[in-house]
């Protein structure tokens, strides 16, 4: 009897981790529609800013801005987009695995505390770490952009560059590593900008329109690839947050399942146990029948 107790304990424990890895996954599914969401909802302003900067790029070329002069490459300055929570499955090892053939020549900065607490461990040299809700705010973006630019600007990195798990669909989350700045013109970025966003390239007309840049043509070039940089760092983590659902959901479903699939062997097995119990039981009687 003691080993039926045991593996009828092993049950309700296992039902236990299955009910909770179940609302998990729910929690999970909820929050990945609403970061998909979220993504797609600000994809037309992207949009739209890419074609602001099409018309405008062209009266601009020529001028000088920081973001787009050339430098010698001494030290890559890396965002990491990791997540705060575990139970994700490989997303973030996946992540990882890329940090560790540049981290003698880059210098790091985190979002999520997984990312943080990795670059600590292999002795990487992390400038600073930045949480961000799962809701995104874009005021908690912009922090982490004006920190990276004035590095940038300060000549203390070189490259402004982004590592994320980029969302391809709910099963496959890839890491990827862009460089974002330096870039060598506004139309560089531009096709840069068209490539990642999925957007093909159209023959555009030149547009031969005179156009009036208020306050100066300067001060449009100095907010318009501060500006690219910004909204492109924020999809960026948009995406990392709708990968960070989507795994999160299918481990927790995986696990869902496994509990399940041990829940049926743990009850075969106890059945079983419970039919050797009785058959014993009854050998004993008709022994003890017979004997008397």
């Amino acid at each position: 009897m003691k080993g039926l107790r045991e593996i009828k304990g092993r049950i309700k424990a296992v039902k236990n981790t299955a009910q909770i890895t179940k609302a998990m996954q729910l929690v999970a599914a909820s929050k990945m529609k609403r970061a998909q969401d979220n993504a797609l909802a600000k994809r037309p302003y992207s949009l739209l800013l890419t074609e602001i900067l099409e018309s405008v790029a062209p009266k601009l070329e020529g001028l000088k801005h920081p973001l787009l002069e050339k430098r010698t490459i001494n030290k890559r300055g890396v965002l990491v987009v990791a997540t705060d929570k575990g139970l994700c499955g490989a997303l973030n090892s996946n992540l990882f695995r890329s940090i560790l053939a540049m981290r003698e020549e880059a210098r790091f900065v985190a979002i999520g505390r997984k990312a943080t607490q990795y670059l600590s461990l292999a002795s990487c040299e992390l400038l600073a770490d930045f949480t961000v809700k799962d809701s995104v705010p874009f005021q908690e973006v912009r922090m982490v952009v004006e920190y990276m630019m004035k590095l940038y600007e300060d000549g203390e990195i070189d490259t402004i560059e982004v590592l994320f798990p980029s969302f391809k669909n709910t099963l496959v989350q890839e890491p990827i590593l862009e460089t974002l700045v330096p870039f060598g013109s506004l139309t560089e970025g531009l096709k840069a900008l068209r490539k990642r966003h999925g957007v093909e390239e159209k023959p555009h007309a030149e547009d031969n329109r005179e156009m009036l840049f208020e306050p100066t043509v300067q001060a449009i070039l100095d907010e318009l690839p501060t500006l690219f940089v910004k909204h492109e760092i924020y999809y960026r983590i948009l995406e990392a947050k709708a990968s960070e659902h989507s795994a999160r959901m299918v481990a927790m479903k995986t696990a869902t399942d496994n509990a399940n699939n041990l829940i049926d062997d743990l009850t075969l097995e106890y059945n079983k146990a419970r039919q050797a119990n009785i058959t014993q039981e009854i050998l004993e009687i008709s022994a003890a029948s017979m004997a008397s």
